[in-house]
């Protein structure tokens, strides 16, 4: 199988962030999980984020370089990317970039973190659902049949499709949810008290282009905003506004139940948003 996503989520990490960064996101991905056993597994060499309780200073000084324990209970997690599709995934981000791929880059820098960690990754999105499976190849597959679909509407709401995971998979995981403002806006509250009963979750809004501006296309029409409105300074004023009141809201109703949202617009914005999402998410987790 040619990993053609893979290939473009590594270069992606590798152009916009240095060997620190780097190390930051793959420890902080790897910290974010609580409650190991105490079955010693193997030795790893320590990267930033790791617990430095598990350091083994002895092996460490015999090679040379900082090694840490590993726990049989650090290897397996199920990663379930919950994905947003639908004639709104064609738009623009606020940066100008496609939201189809941005959200594909997001999903998929998670999803390749947990996949190096040797951890089971599943999706659903359109009508599609992938059963957790280890591998890059399972990932490579899930993120090609996205791409194509992406763009395809479907009659089922993320709301509706938490409620279907709740019915139907008995099984701890970590859901991470790709969508966008109208997705965070119409996830219901009682879904999520349910959802965060039986599992994690991590929110990635990929914001939208303001209709606002020399490009706003109303995808509906497929027709560019009359430019009498589009530079209407009192109507920009009001757009900005009204978004932020329901991102705050999106928010708020996400912090009740403790539940973690990072805002993307750009795939270079990528690897440090996530790392700031992961890090906020071990932190609540030891609170």
């Amino acid at each position: 199988m040619i990993m053609k996503h893979i290939a473009q989520i590594k270069r992606n990490i590798e152009i916009h962030s240095n060997k620190r960064t780097r190390n930051i996101l793959e420890g902080s991905y790897k910290s974010i999980f609580k409650g190991r056993s105490s079955n010693f597994e193997d030795l790893r060499e320590y990267v930033v984020g790791d617990n430095v309780k598990d350091i083994d200073y002895k092996a460490s000084a015999r090679a040379n370089k900082m090694l840490i324990k590993q726990y049989k209970a650090e290897k397996k997690h199920n990663i379930m990317l919950l994905l947003d599709t639908g004639l709104k995934m064609k738009g623009d981000t606020s940066k100008g970039e496609k939201k189809s791929e941005v959200a594909l880059m997001s999903a998929g820098t998670i999803a390749y973190l947990a996949s190096k960690n040797g951890d089971y990754i599943g999706a659903s999105f359109a009508k599609d659902f992938f059963p957790f499976r280890l591998g890059m190849g399972n990932l490579e597959k899930i993120l090609s049949i996205y791409e194509k679909k992406v763009n395809v509407s479907s009659n089922i709401t993320l709301n509706e499709k938490l409620t279907n995971i709740l019915k139907n998979i008995n099984r701890h995981m970590i859901i991470c949810i790709i969508t966008d403002l109208e997705g965070l806006d119409n996830i219901e509250e009682n879904t999520l008290k349910k959802c965060m009963a039986a599992f994690d979750m991590l929110f990635i809004n990929i914001n939208d282009a303001y209709l606002t501006g020399d490009r706003g296309l109303d995808l509906d029409s497929n027709l560019f905003i009359p430019k009498m409105l589009a530079f209407d300074p009192k109507l920009k004023e009001l757009e900005i506004a009204k978004r932020q009141e329901i991102f705050e809201n999106c928010q708020n109703k996400l912090k009740k139940y403790n539940i973690e949202l990072e805002d993307i617009g750009s795939k270079q914005e990528i690897a440090q948003k996530i790392i700031k999402l992961l890090e906020r998410r071990k932190n609540a987790s030891i609170s």
